[in-house]
């Protein structure tokens, strides 16, 4: 949810309908679908630093481009830790305990099955490089990799490498929500008593999990 105006928002956990048949001419039945807000609270992050000006005559590299990617770079970072912290929070657990991944990954993907959750090209799992490495010693499993990334689309769950976690993580995209009051943005001020620049990224985000039967991790 991006454009959010204030301290926190609210995302809608919206329960399962049941369908229902209806006599000719009759009123057609309603689901009375159960609603649970969630609310997800946003903070404010910077990744800010000083470029001296005397030091930018000293370097063969654009000083103020590379602080500001740095800063950008650190804002994203933060970003995954806000969504990971989230997906920690999940009850659901499957063991792991073999260096064969596969029955853990049917495990898994079993779980979602259970609390039925959508099969729809939106389950995602993410893992680190140990996991990864072992997960593509599934047979034929780069066969579903996708060209030019590396994502795995294999049983309908696209796998993606990411070292900052420390277990496995299976979810379903509507599972875990993501408020953005302000997306990264960088400022760039002169400061005279420095006789430098002020570099300053800042963003206003934050992460919940919204269904706990979306979301399901190794242990």
């Amino acid at each position: 949810k991006s454009g959010v105006v204030g301290a926190s928002t609210t995302f809608q956990k919206v329960g399962r309908g049941t369908a229902s048949t209806k006599s000719r001419h009759g009123i057609v039945p309603v689901m009375n679908l159960n609603h649970t807000p969630v609310e997800c609270v946003l903070q404010d992050y910077y990744a800010g630093d000083w470029v001296d000006a005397l030091d930018e005559l000293k370097t063969n590299i654009d000083e103020r481009r590379a602080v500001a990617s740095a800063g950008a770079y650190a804002l994203g970072r933060k970003t995954d830790e806000l969504i990971i912290a989230a997906m920690q929070k999940c009850t659901h657990e499957v063991k792991d305990e073999t260096d064969d991944i596969k029955p853990t990954i049917m495990s898994m993907i079993s779980t979602l099955n259970e609390y039925q959750v959508p099969d729809d090209g939106r389950r995602y799992c993410i893992m680190n490089s140990t996991d990864w490495n072992r997960l593509q010693k599934i047979d034929n499993i780069m066969d579903h990799a996708e060209r030019g990334s590396t994502a795995i689309n294999y049983l309908g769950v696209i796998f993606m490498l990411h070292n900052g976690v420390d277990r496995i993580y299976m979810y379903h995209a509507s599972a875990i929500g993501h408020a953005c009051g302000q997306e990264v943005k960088t400022d760039i001020s002169w400061h005279g008593e420095r006789q430098a620049h002020f570099l300053c990224n800042s963003m206003s985000q934050g992460a919940c999990l919204i269904d706990d039967e979306g979301v399901v991790k190794s242990k």
